[in-house]
């Protein structure tokens, strides 16, 4: 018996009513106390549920019945059904019994799967105690009755009895849920719904499946036993919570099986794989193959199933072997002042797993190379370590390198290797002698100079020395390489400098008083080498340049007011040789002072005005007499060509040649005018030859020579007239031919080239007004052998004008275009057979009386 309560947490002690005969133990299983003889009639006792801490109590009634003999019947008769009857409630302060209307469990129903019948085969027998005064109906619902799927429960509606249809799958389903239902005839319902439970109880009917086929892990090499690796899985389909689904793991074979058969074990319930010998190597064994078993039952090897999958380890590297040259000494020789060249190839080799880690080799320099003139880089692909020089060497310094280099990984070696002596090398490096260029000392060399010094000065000697001391070479040789003023020349023996002109510090070679000239040094070595020098020459100023006025020219009213004129004294010489400048103006002649005035209004600047009150209009040069600083002294006269004019309220001159004042003299005023004139004459050349172009256009067209006339092998049918070529044709031709004047014919310049040329006319046959059909080949052939005896008729050998009829045509109006009188008589059914253009021609001719 069960019990359950509504909010599931109650603490039940079960009791019997008799408690001599039956004893109802925690988990609500009853048992015989004794044994003893039942009757016929069931046997019915009341088992009660008391909660433990409120003390209140359920009770329910339990009816036995006894089993019938068993004497050669069938199996479907020996099955022992159960009887399920609706519950009832009582209370024990309550007498009599009251039944009570509440929702009832009905312990589990368990059904094995993949039964085999036979079916339908029944499980269980449904019943009211109110049967023996109700005529009921039984019926049960939910999936797998009256729900997908349907049909596996069935029940008796009289008998009340359940069965089941077909076998069932745990896998597919674990248990079913029902609810049975007792009516009366009338469909009222007479007990509450009860719910019953199948469950489906599995059975070892699905074997173990490994989730892959083949499993890959890694175990670093060296690892010590119970090292993890991996983790194989597998599944049972059937009750993971029963024997049938409890999967044991276990490993078949290894393969290779050195250094020992068993290097790895699996956790018989996880699957884990683990390492439990020691001496994995990776460079001995680098993968093993494992095959692992999965056994259900638990592992029994008699009733469980098996499958089995493929453990593939790989070893992995671990840095356990060092790296180790080839040699104890390795050699190499370098030019000397080389950069970036390799001069040896370290080799090594290391057992660990290419391009890893820990097989990739560094490579560092212990000893040799203080002023670091060497590094050791790795080349990836061969592993070798390459000595390249990056800093030039000096053999007259140096002849001779011997380095200590060690090599090691990228990784540091595995706990407990260390470096054997084969790791360390030494490298011994010699330095070839080549020629070097000599070099000037010092360079650029500084020579302070005052300017004006004379040609032909010795100014300073500019010397190379040449850094191959062990060479037999013999003395330098010099020459110029730069000199831009060429100023200067140089001694090709002993590196004397001389001046070949005047140095002037004003020159426009000098920048900030500073000139550069550079040198050539030469050795006669193999091969010859030069270097160059550079010579900078300080100039010193000296007062040999007068000062200037500022600007030349200058413009300034004919009266005293406003007649200032602002200037400024201009000296290529520099401190103390330029200003403060002393303005004043010359006594002679006496006219300058008398008209003019000059005043000093700062170091650079001056102030020219009027002297007297007017001053007639034109064009004055007066000088100016300009003095500077220096000692001695210059000084120069200076012509400032100043314009007098009118000048209105603004001081602004009116005069009409005021362009002439502003700067734009004479020479301008003639080049302006020259390039207008030589531009009207290119504009009448243009128009003169585009004329006569017009005219050779239309001679060309007049002549064309009859090799390059066209028209015999281009026909324009439908052209009617000729552009802007006809704009001159005679509308009389368009009349009578008979009326046209002999006199009125065009003549020839202005005749179209496709008119008929002016000859005398031919005599061509003239067609009768309606002439007869076979009469048309005739009229043709005369007029063929017209136009053959024709000289005149275009182009005069195959093309025939056709659309010209001549003069002697007795064409009128159309008008007078009438049916034949004989017509009637003519057969001209045959335009019929001349296609859809006479069909016109057919229906007016040839349609009878229509």
């Amino acid at each position: 018996v069960r019990f359950r309560s509504c909010d599931g947490n109650k603490k039940i002690h079960f009791g019997s009513s008799e408690p001599e005969d039956f004893r109802v133990g925690e988990d609500g299983v009853v048992y015989a106390e004794r044994s003893f003889q039942l009757s016929a009639e069931p046997t019915e006792f009341v088992v009660s549920a008391q909660d433990k801490e409120t003390q209140q109590e359920w009770q329910m009634r339990v009816k036995l019945t006894p089993e019938p003999a068993i004497t050669g019947a069938s199996e479907k008769d020996q099955r022992k059904i159960e009887e399920i009857i609706f519950p009832w409630q009582q209370y024990k302060h309550s007498s009599p019994l009251k039944r009570q209307k509440r929702d009832w469990v009905i312990p589990p129903i368990n059904l094995p799967e993949n039964s085999k019948g036979p079916f339908p085969q029944e499980l269980v027998r449904i019943r009211s105690d109110r049967d023996k005064s109700l005529s009921l109906r039984y019926s049960v619902t939910g999936p797998g009755a009256d729900q997908p799927p349907t049909g596996i429960f069935i029940i008796n509606p009289i008998s009340g009895q359940l069965s089941v249809t077909k076998p069932l799958d745990r896998e597919q389903i674990a248990s079913f849920h029902l609810r049975a239902h007792a009516v009366d005839v009338n469909g009222n319902q007479v007990e509450n719904p009860i719910d019953i439970v199948i469950n489906v109880i599995d059975m070892n009917d699905n074997r173990p499946e490994f989730l892959h086929q083949v499993w890959n892990g890694t175990v670093p090499e060296g690892s010590k036993p119970g090292t993890y690796v991996m983790t194989v899985t597998a599944i049972d389909a059937d009750d993971p919570n029963a024997q049938n689904g409890m999967l044991r793991y276990r490993i078949l074979s290894q393969a290779p099986s050195s250094p020992s058969p068993n290097m790895f074990t699996i956790n018989n319930e996880t699957g884990d794989i683990i390492t439990v010998a020691a001496g994995l190597d990776r460079e001995k064994v680098q993968q093993y193959t494992l095959i692992i078993q999965a056994t259900d039952m638990e592992g029994n090897p008699t009733y469980g199933l098996s499958n089995t999958a493929t453990a593939v380890i790989a070893v992995t590297d671990v840095n356990d072997n060092p790296p180790e040259f080839t040699a104890m000494t390795f050699y190499g020789e370098v030019p000397e002042n080389r950069v970036d060249v390799i001069v040896a190839n370290l080799t090594v080799t290391d057992k660990d797993q290419p391009h890893t880690p820990a097989w990739n080799a560094l490579y560092r320099m212990t000893g040799g190379d203080p002023t670091g003139r060497f590094t050791i880089l790795t080349d990836p692909n061969s592993n070798d370590g390459l000595v390249t020089v990056v800093k030039p060497i000096d053999f007259e310094t140096n002849r001779m390198f011997v380095l200590t280099v060690a090599a090691e990984n990228q990784v540091p070696l595995a706990k407990g290797i260390q470096h054997p002596p084969q790791s360390t090398a030494t490298v011994s490096i010699t330095v070839i002698d080549v020629n070097e260029s000599p070099y000037f000392v010092p360079n650029p060399k500084l020579v302070r100079q005052e300017e004006g010094l004379l040609a032909g000065s010795m100014l300073t000697t500019f010397t190379a020395q040449d850094p191959d001391r062990y060479m037999q070479q013999t003395s330098l040789r010099y020459s110029k390489l730069s000199d831009p003023a060429n100023w200067l020349k140089i001694d090709p023996v002993n590196g004397q400098i001389t001046t070949t002109a005047v140095l002037d510090r004003e020159s426009i070679y000098v920048q900030n008083n500073m000139y550069n000239a550079t040198f050539l040094a030469s050795d006669n070595g193999i091969p010859p080498m030069s270097g160059t020098g550079t010579l900078q020459i300080y100039l010193l100023d000296i007062n040999d340049n007068a000062p200037q006025v500022h600007p030349k020219e200058a413009t300034t009213c004919e009266t005293l007011q406003p007649n200032a004129i602002n200037i400024t004294a201009v000296d290529p010489d520099i401190d103390p040789n330029a200003g403060p400048f002393a303005f004043e103006l010359p006594d002679t002649p006496a006219s300058i002072k008398r008209n003019w005035t000059i005043v000093r209004i700062s170091g650079d600047h001056a102030q020219l005005s009027l002297r007297i009150r007017f001053l007639e209009a034109g064009i004055y040069d007066v000088p100016i007499v300009i003095t500077d600083s220096g000692n001695p002294h210059a000084s120069s006269t200076s012509l400032l060509k100043v314009k007098v004019c009118q000048c209105d309220l603004n001081g602004d001159c009116t005069d009409v040649d005021r362009i002439v004042g502003a700067g734009l003299g004479t020479g301008a005023i003639i080049a302006i005018l020259l390039c207008i004139i030589i531009l009207l004459i290119l504009v009448l050349m243009f128009v003169v030859w585009m004329k006569r172009r017009d005219k050779e256009r239309q001679a060309k067209q007049l002549l064309i020579d009859p090799e390059d006339d066209v028209r015999d092998n281009i026909l324009k049918y439908d052209e009617e007239g000729g552009g802007e070529e006809d704009q001159d044709y005679d509308l009389s031709q368009l009349q009578q031919p008979d009326t046209v004047e002999p006199d009125a014919i065009k003549p020839v310049g202005i005749r179209r080239l496709d008119e008929r040329p002016i000859h005398a006319e031919p005599q061509y046959p003239v067609r009768s007004a309606a002439p007869h059909p076979g009469d048309i080949g005739d009229f043709i052939n005369e007029g063929l052998k017209a136009a053959d005896n024709d000289p005149t008729a275009p182009p005069y050998d195959s093309l025939l004008v056709f659309d010209y009829e001549g003069s002697g045509s007795t064409a009128g109006s159309l008008s007078s275009l009438n049916s034949s009188s004989s017509g009637g008589e003519q057969d001209y059914d045959y335009l019929n057979d001349w296609g859809p253009r006479f069909k016109k021609l057919a229906d007016m001719y040839g349609g009878g009386d229509d």
